[in-house]
């Protein structure tokens, strides 16, 4: 791979001796699952009427490619024309699927161990309008606002990777769209990156990009940076057939594959939760069933992504209390057949960055991390029940998310943590344990600090200015966009790509001191 940052190394201490690090407060792949909204017999109850789908029902308007897989591995085709599938193979696909891999970063300190219940966060999204940062009002996207945002991304330790959250508004066709899609996520950070493929020319064209950014043909596959994002079905029970070739032609490029049923619950979902998730798993399993007659080996993401309806007006509510259920009974279910998976929560409904933004946000991302849910997308960013985005937005929600993720890690119970020997020595010394060995030693390894919630006292922020949240978070992102310029990919490595590709992004815009931030 070309020009990537090695690891930083830490700096020796006084006398040569490299000191140890303190362990930091949170990490990624943090274990959840505390929180379980269905009980384990709710759950069996679920999985069998999946079960009773797939095989009694069954999806239509399989491509000619795959029906002829699934009939070779076992499945029929009724006088529908639905593709059914036996329930011996829907149980033997869940018990032989991969349950653990790395998802791969760019540079490998953003590798991400999936699986296991371990607990990450991300962008997501496929928002057609973004608020300028400049007037405040929303416009649309562009493929500058794609490099800008894995920038941020990419400054931003607790979004663990970059999955595309708008859509560039600025390309003439699907192909440029999605090469120039994973041009930009590519240019913009080192972390692992997620595109939405909506054909297979598509997944078929940015391959050579990919093997180029990688270091030469065939690098990429050894370690897969790229997700393809494939919303394989048409709630309810209907496969999309563009991206069924898209789902096939990345299984074979050997790409991880995020297998995304959304529903809507009330209108192409039932508005019973229990329904909504039945189905919404159902139709993932589906796909991932597909995924591995193509290549048992694949790597392949459960995506069960039931979203809520207002019913009062069929609008989708992303910030509801309903969406965060559901994402969280999603999560349980995927737990319950142990595969790695991904959930949405954090799209609020408000059209700002504000206390609605914050609330919202701030449970349903937190259900679904305490249910375990391996990925969470969507998560940052996003605004305007997925329709928009705003960049201090994902400033702000680095900061939430860190603060959810320190209460997934939960209370340490050790012999040092209960603190007897602690308590002795302030009892029978200075009265409090302010400057005691524990506190110091625990200030950095218990305790995390937000770098945009303000914690002075009323005093000391009104003289500071009294700026909000929402400002000071505008101030970090003209900091972190005005110098942070990656160049993890080489000039001649860029040089090829853009004589190989319509790059609608000019290389200018892509250098400090452009007058852009």
């Amino acid at each position: 791979m070309s020009n990537l940052s090695p690891r930083r190394s830490k700096r020796p201490g006084r006398g040569g001796a490299e000191p140890t690090p303190a362990p930091p407060p949170i990490t990624p792949g943090m274990v959840g699952g505390q929180y379980q909204p269905l009980t384990g017999s709710e759950m069996e109850r679920i999985h069998q009427l999946v079960l009773r789908l797939l095989e009694d029902l069954g999806l239509s308007q399989v491509t000619p490619s795959l029906e002829q897989r699934a009939i070779a591995a076992g499945c029929r085709v009724d006088e529908d024309g639905r593709l059914r599938f036996p329930r011996a193979l829907v149980e033997d696909v869940i018990a032989r699927t991969r349950r653990r891999f790395t998802l791969h970063g760019l540079d490998p300190v953003h590798d991400l161990e999936i699986g296991g219940r371990r607990v990450h966060a991300g962008t997501g999204g496929a928002a057609p309008t973004i608020m300028d940062f400049v007037t405040g009002r929303y416009r649309e996207s562009t493929v500058a606002d794609l490099y800008d945002i894995a920038r941020l991304v990419d400054r931003l330790d607790n979004i663990h990777w970059y999955h595309r959250s708008v859509v560039a508004r600025d390309t003439d066709t699907i192909l440029d769209l999605d090469i120039n899609t994973t041009y930009a996520c590519l240019s913009g950070t080192t972390k692992s990156i997620a595109v939405s493929y909506t054909d297979g020319n598509s997944v078929r064209a940015v391959q050579p990009m990919l093997d180029m950014v990688a270091g030469g043909e065939g690098r990429f596959r050894e370690r897969p940076f790229c997700t393809a994002v494939c919303c394989h079905v048409v709630p309810p029970m209907r496969f999309a057939t563009e991206s069924c070739d898209a789902l096939e032609a990345a299984v074979l490029a050997g790409m991880p594959i995020l297998l995304v049923a959304a529903g809507q619950a009330g209108a192409t979902a039932p508005a019973a939760l229990a329904g909504a998730v039945a189905q919404a798993c159902a139709e993932v399993l589906a796909g991932l069933i597909l995924c591995n007659i193509i290549d048992p080996n694949c790597r392949g993401i459960f995506a069960a992504w039931p979203f809520v309806s207002d019913l009062r007006t069929g609008a989708m509510s992303g910030g509801s209390g309903e969406q965060a259920l559901l994402s969280a009974a999603c999560a349980q279910m995927a737990g319950f057949y142990d595969l790695p998976n991904s959930v949405p929560a954090g799209m609020t409904d408000s059209k700002l960055p504000d206390a609605q933004a914050g609330g919202e946000k701030g449970y349903t991302i937190s259900l679904a991390a305490h249910a375990g849910a391996t990925m969470i997308h969507e998560c940052a960013g996003m605004q305007g029940s997925l329709m928009g985005t705003a960049f201090e937005s994902y400033v702000l929600d680095n900061d939430l998310l860190g603060a959810v993720l320190r209460t997934v890690k939960g209370v340490e119970v050790s012999e040092d943590a209960l603190s007897f020997e602690a308590i002795r020595d302030v009892v029978m010394g200075a009265g409090h344990f302010l400057g005691h060995p524990q506190t110091f030693a625990r200030m950095k390894t218990d305790y995390l600090y937000p770098e945009i919630a303000d914690r002075r006292s009323i005093s000391e922020w009104q003289d500071a200015g009294a700026r909000d949240a929402r400002e000071v978070a505008r101030g970090r992102v003209r900091q972190l966009l005005a110098d942070h310029y990656p160049r993890h990919i080489s000039d001649s490595v860029d040089a090829r790509l853009r004589e190989s590709y319509n790059i609608v992004l000019p290389k200018a815009r892509m250098r400090a001191g452009n007058g852009i931030w």
